[in-house]
C-alpha cells in the first residue's frame, strides 16, 4: 500500500523536486496547483499526508487548510517562502501540524512526512491499553477512537493537539519538557522551536476552554514545560 501525500503547490520545478523525493521512498504524489485544485483532490483520493504552499492563485495556503480542517485531520505540513514568526503563528493557529520554510532540504521534508504518517497511523493504538478512556476532571480521551470530549461535546483538535494531549492525560501531574513533547508528536526526528509548541499549548487552550490567564487544566510550569493538572 503507497500513503498519499498531496503536495500543494503553483511551483512546478518544486512539485517535480519533491515528487521525485516522495516517490522514490514509495508514496503515492497527488500534485494540485492551487488551494481549489487540492480540495477536490483530498475528496476524490486517499491522502495521508498534505504538503501546502500559502501563496497559490485562486485559493492561498490558509485558505485551503482552513477548508480541509472542516473534514479532516491528516497532518498538513507547510512548505512556504514566508518566513515571519508571525506567518509560522498563524499557518499554526488555523490547523497546520508543522511549518517548513523555503529554500527546503528535500531529504527533511520526506522526514518530516514520514514522522507525521508513523505517528497519525499509530492514533488508537494505547500506550497503555489498560486504560483505553482517559478522564481528567471534565476531559475524556477515548484511546481507541483517539477523540477528545469534554462534557460529552467533541473538541475539534488536529492530529498534533491530539497527540500532545494524549501524552499529557496519560500522565498527569508529571511536566514534559517542549522537547518531550515535540518527541511524542514526531518520534526520535523533531525541531525544538518553542514558539511552535506554544502555539499548539495556546490552541489546545482555547477549544478546551482553558482560560489562557489562569489555567484549569494546562499548566505552564515557567523553564520546565507543560503538565495537565492530576486532580480537578
Amino acid at each position: 500500500m503507497k500513503y498519499g501525500v498531496l503536495v500543494a503547490e503553483d511551483d512546478s520545478d518544486i512539485v517535480e523536486l519533491l515528487s521525485l523525493y516522495l516517490e522514490s521512498n514509495g508514496f503515492a504524489v497527488y500534485p494540485a496547483a492551487n488551494g481549489k485544485e487540492a480540495l477536490s483532490v483530498l475528496a476524490k483520493e486517499d491522502i495521508s499526508v498534505a504538503l501546502v504552499d500559502i501563496m497559490m492563485p485562486e485559493m492561498n495556503g490558509y485558505d485551503f487548510i482552513r477548508a480541509a480542517r472542516q473534514s479532516t485531520d491528516i497532518p498538513i505540513i507547510i512548505i512556504s517562502a514566508k518566513n515571519l514568526n508571525v506567518d509560522r503563528v498563524l499557518g499554526l493557529d488555523i490547523g497546520a501540524d508543522a511549518y517548513l520554510t523555503k529554500p527546503f532540504d528535500p531529504l527533511e521534508v520526506v522526514a518530516y512526512v514520514k514522522a507525521m504518517l508513523r505517528r497519525y497511523c499509530r492514533m488508537g493504538r494505547s500506550e497503555n491499553a489498560a486504560a483505553a478512556t482517559l478522564r481528567v476532571g471534565e476531559l475524556e480521551f477515548d484511546t481507541e477512537q483517539y477523540i477528545l470530549k469534554k462534557n460529552g461535546e467533541t473538541v475539534p483538535l488536529t492530529s498534533v493537539e491530539l497527540k500532545i494531549m494524549a501524552k499529557l492525560m496519560r500522565n498527569p501531574g508529571r511536566v514534559f519538557t517542549k522537547a518531550q513533547l515535540y518527541e511524542c508528536v514526531n518520534g526520535e526526528w523533531y525541531a525544538s522551536d518553542d514558539n511552535t509548541m506554544m502555539v499548539h499549548i495556546s490552541n489546545i487552550r482555547a477549544k478546551i476552554g482553558d482560560d489562557t490567564a489562569n489555567p484549569k487544566y494546562i499548566k505552564t510550569i515557567r523553564g520546565l514545560g507543560y503538565k495537565i493538572e492530576s486532580e480537578l
